[in-house]
């Protein structure tokens, strides 16, 4: 019953607040999403919620390789200005704070309901989590399993050697093609820039005391024997994939290669489920972690990905609270968030278990306290995709080896203009 009441009492709010707050003066508002994969999700709930409140919600999805960021510059530039839209981290942050979109939702009532809103250096909740996500190296529970392959063996980097010579050896026999589904190209250095150099920032480190890597980059500093340990893991990984997949393919394309049991791993977070889902693809998955250190490493990365900003400059502030209200408080926000999404939410209230193969691992992981920490977001805006995923494209081509792969990327921090 304690569990209950919250979500009783945040019900009341927002209908309260529904019947209170003057809606007819803004019945449509946009929300500016970059997970291109809940685009249906999403857009089926805001059809739900029209249904219910007569305020229609206009979802604007970007992802994949349609980059988010400069997707969201554009409508800013031509004075579109979206009642709710997406930050990634502290660039984006101070990107709204600076622009005047921030709100305070330190009042709302889900708030309380969640461990992970954003914080502004006030105090304030100015962040909606849109989900706590998780990502490590993805597998087929089968596949591995008619390798001989114990995934538990595989959380130092020489059983994860071991692991993929013995399935590269078999690759007749198992009926795959790679390995390893791996992308590196244009338009998919957000896999190799951000979630990649996550590992580098925090693998191994206590999740409430992992900054000492990214603190070290923006200082302009690397750590290179961390760092050419990390180079040797992603090459040897680019090594074991298919080459079209890793320097030309896509997102659905390495999702599909995956999905089509092609190859045993994949180099994606739960937030692939969807899409897996949407294809009617349900064998069993599990994680291992991107584990390129001698030592054990036992753990996935797990955090909430992304917050949703109210933007105070947009018509329809009242009306977008209201919104996310409804998402974090209601059956049909829960039923949202965990089986059309696919999402682990970010609330306590909800008792929804997600049904997607890679959420369940990301929960499993969680439960066990095996996780490491997101920092990626803490780097520059685009420093990640654009300036370090560039250099994971060309040791991918093999343009560049691990040593000049390491110099590059040690040039590049050495270059770091954080947050200007």
């Amino acid at each position: 019953m304690k569990r209950v009441l919250p979500l009783l009492m945040a019900v009341l709010v927002f209908v309260v607040s529904f019947a209170s707050c003057g809606f007819a003066a803004v019945t449509e508002i946009t929300l500016v999403s970059n997970k291109i994969e809940i685009d249906a999700a999403l857009k089926q709930f805001a059809a739900t919620y029209e249904s219910q409140t007569g305020v229609k919600v206009n979802i604007k999805s970007f992802g994949g390789e349609t980059p988010y960021a400069p997707n969201l510059a554009a409508m800013f530039n031509t004075g579109e200005e979206p009642e709710i839209f997406v930050f990634e981290g502290l660039a984006g942050y101070e990107d709204a704070q600076r622009a005047g979109r921030l709100t305070d939702l330190s009042g709302e009532p889900w708030a309380e309901d969640t461990d992970v809103a954003y914080f502004d250096t006030d105090g304030n909740v100015v962040g909606f989590p849109v989900a706590v996500e998780g990502w490590g190296l993805g597998y087929n529970k089968a596949l591995l399993e008619k390798a001989g392959v114990d995934p538990a063996s595989m959380t130092y980097i020489g059983g994860m050697k071991a692991a993929f010579e013995k399935i590269d050896s078999m690759k007749a026999e198992l009926g795959i093609d790679a390995v390893v589904s791996m992308v590196a190209g244009s338009g998919m250095t957000w896999v190799t820039g951000l979630h990649g150099v996550n590992a580098y920032l925090t693998l191994g480190l206590p999740y409430s005391d992992s900054r000492v890597y990214i603190d070290m980059m923006l200082d302009k500093q690397v750590a290179t024997d961390r760092l050419t340990k990390f180079a040797e893991y992603y090459n040897l990984l680019f090594q074991y994939s298919t080459r079209q997949t890793l320097l030309t393919g896509g997102y659905d394309q390495q999702v599909g290669e995956f999905g089509n049991q092609k190859s045993v791993f994949i180099h994606q977070g739960n937030w692939v489920d969807p899409t897996f889902a949407e294809w009617g693809i349900d064998f069993e998955m599990g994680y291992v972690p991107h584990a390129f250190l001698n030592e054990v490493t036992d753990g996935i990365f797990v955090g909430a990905p992304s917050w949703y900003i109210v933007n105070a400059k947009a018509p329809g502030v009242e009306e977008a609270k209201a919104f996310l209200r409804a998402m974090a408080a209601t059956a049909e926000g829960h039923d949202y968030m965990v089986n059309l999404a696919g999402m682990v939410p970010a609330f306590k209230s909800v008792e929804l278990n997600p049904s997607g193969p890679l959420s369940k691992a990301v929960q499993e992981w969680a439960a066990d306290g095996k996780i490491y920490a997101w920092q990626q977001n803490e780097m520059p805006d685009g420093f990640g995709m654009f300036t370090l995923g560039p250099i994971f494209g060309m040791m991918a081509a093999g343009e560049i080896d691990v040593a000049t792969f390491v110099q590059l990327f040690t040039n590049a921090v050495a270059d770091i203009k954080p947050f200007e």
